[in-house]
């Protein structure tokens, strides 16, 4: 057999490669053939002398490295704004939700209305505007839930608004009870604009290594 399949096997163990050939037909050869050991040694010497070689000295491009990198990450600003009016929209409506809840709970458990309304009128406008306020806290907990409490709180607000003014102008209600619709219609707009939020979240396309704020 000539001499080059060995030379090959040698050439394969020293790079940790499969021989090819049976380690042991390999060595009875290198045993015999004085050229191949002789190739065999200066292989390996070879191989030593380039794994051991020191690298060539370059420059330390540390700090230009550092200095061309960007003050922040593409995209950290608007995000981190994004985070911190989420969480604004969040408390606030916490805080309309719990004055809500205010008013609601007490005309709710004593059944006294505003204007003398009958007791079970009472409970009913307690009842309703303590819903209210559970949906307008329901959101705050999960912002994702707005665009379904949205059609219920909106529609309310809609159609409330222009129905105070009106009683408001011909005397038919009092002007603090009418200002206490104001925290319906704040939780309406602000439920709005989170459902507005999470519907351009789903719409604007994905950009990889980002994840956008609720």
């Amino acid at each position: 057999m000539p001499c080059s399949p060995y030379r090959e096997a040698v050439s394969a163990r020293l790079d940790g490669e499969p021989l090819g050939m049976p380690a042991r037909a390999l060595e009875d050869h290198l045993g015999v053939c004085s050229a191949c050991a002789a190739w065999a040694d200066r292989a390996a010497l070879v191989t030593r002398r380039a794994r051991l070689a020191a690298a060539p000295p370059v420059p330390d491009l540390t700090a230009d490295v550092l200095a061309a990198l960007p003050r922040e990450l593409p995209g950290a600003a608007p995000a981190a704004r994004a985070r911190l009016v989420g969480t604004a929209l969040r408390f606030a409506l916490l805080v309309v939700g719990v004055a809500q809840a205010g008013i609601a709970w007490p005309v709710l458990v004593t059944g006294v209305g505003a204007m003398s309304a009958p007791a079970h009128m009472a409970h009913e406008t307690g009842a309703w505007n303590l819903a209210v306020a559970a949906a307008l806290l329901a959101v705050a907990a999960r912002p994702g839930l707005a665009a379904g409490a949205l059609t219920a709180l909106g529609s309310l607000a809609v159609l409330l608004v222009p129905v105070t003014l009106a009683d408001l102008g011909a005397g038919h209600v009092h002007l603090d009870r009418a200002v206490a619709h104001l925290l319906l219609v704040a939780g309406a707009l602000l439920v709005a604009v989170v459902a507005w939020r999470g519907s351009r979240r789903r719409l604007s396309p994905a950009v990889p290594g980002r994840r956008l704020a609720a």
